[in-house]
């Protein structure tokens, strides 16, 4: 009896199934145990960060925001938690969304000094530019991107020119993954940003280079990340925080599907091979759902009840 009063409380429930990969597989997770081990009657909506989080603060729907990178809008989304209608569930990402610059794994393996920007810069000749021999190259983020202001003032902070690089713009996404999955496929030299979780990060092994200046948040947010920083000092790239985010009448109706939102979290790296699966699957997102439910139990079943589990574990059978 309880459940099936569990189940009606619960009832019709929407969820963003953002348009990016990582967050299309997290709806779908989300949809197939609300579903099956909850009762819900869950659907899946076309979502964006701000459409979605602005329809939820003004008309209370979708029910969930499964993977919300929540600094884009962060004033808007405190000021809706604070009044009751939104609620931050947890962390989808439990590492957050991580940036940096980064060096392949097997240069670090053979010098461990690579790890550092201070032994990246000493060996510039090892990072060689396309087209001109006499040049480093540091490939930075495609033009238009907010990265490519973070990442050209990282490089004037760390005087990477002085070392001999010159800052290259990959011209898109594709350039930018394809020069990594290039250096790695002829063992050369790569230096550049990117950031996780992403399918290139769980394909070829990468390291991100320390600066040695830890995090200084506040000159991140107020010089690295803007146009006019006329002074740039070298920082860590912050984690971007990344939640599951629900409406607080969708909390107040099914306590136990949030609950299970609460806890249901992943790491970067388990993410990073997840979308690396999907993009040699050519896979959607209700495919690497079920890639992830059946081969990844140790994951998930910590985030629900036995009996929720057995419900999951049961519908997964009948797919």
């Amino acid at each position: 009896m309880a459940s099936t009063e569990a189940s009606a409380a619960c009832g019709k429930i929407t969820i963003a199934d953002m348009n990016w990969n990582s967050a299309s597989l997290i709806a779908n997770v989300d949809k197939f145990i609300l579903t099956h081990g909850y009762g819900c009657e869950a659907e899946l909506v076309p979502g964006d960060t701000m459409p979605t989080g602005t329809s939820m603060m003004e008309k209370g729907e979708p029910d969930i925001a499964p993977e919300l990178w929540s600094n884009s809008m962060k004033e808007a989304l405190d000021k809706a938690v604070a009044e009751k209608t939104l609620r931050i569930a947890g962390k989808s990402l439990s590492d957050g969304g991580e940036e940096g610059f980064w060096v392949p794994e097997y240069m670090v393996k053979k010098d461990p000094s690579l790890a550092t920007i201070e032994g990246v810069l000493k060996n510039a000749k090892m990072f060689k530019h396309p087209e001109d021999p006499d040049k480093a190259a540091f490939v930075g983020c495609p033009a238009g991107w907010n990265c490519q202001i973070s990442s050209g003032n990282l490089f004037r902070a760390m005087k990477m020119a002085d070392a001999g690089f010159e800052l290259i713009d990959p011209g898109s996404s594709a350039g930018l993954s394809g020069s990594i999955a290039k250096a790695y496929e002829r063992g050369e030299g790569w230096f550049g940003y990117y950031w996780a979780p992403t399918a290139v990060l769980g394909k070829y092994k990468m390291v991100k280079v320390d600066f040695g200046s830890g995090v200084d948040f506040e000159h991140f947010t107020n010089c690295t990340t803007q146009n006019d920083c006329a002074d740039p000092k070298p920082t860590m790239y912050p984690p971007s925080p990344v939640h599951t985010v629900t409406t607080e009448a969708f909390a107040d109706k099914a306590p136990e599907a949030y609950a299970y939102l609460t806890r249901r979290s992943f790491k970067n790296a388990q993410m990073n091979s997840l979308l690396a699966w999907m993009e040699d699957n050519q896979a959607e997102g209700d495919i690497v759902m079920e890639e992830f439910l059946k081969n990844y139990e140790d994951t998930w079943t910590p985030w629900v009840s036995a009996e929720v589990a057995a419900k999951v574990k049961k519908a997964l059978s009948e797919l």
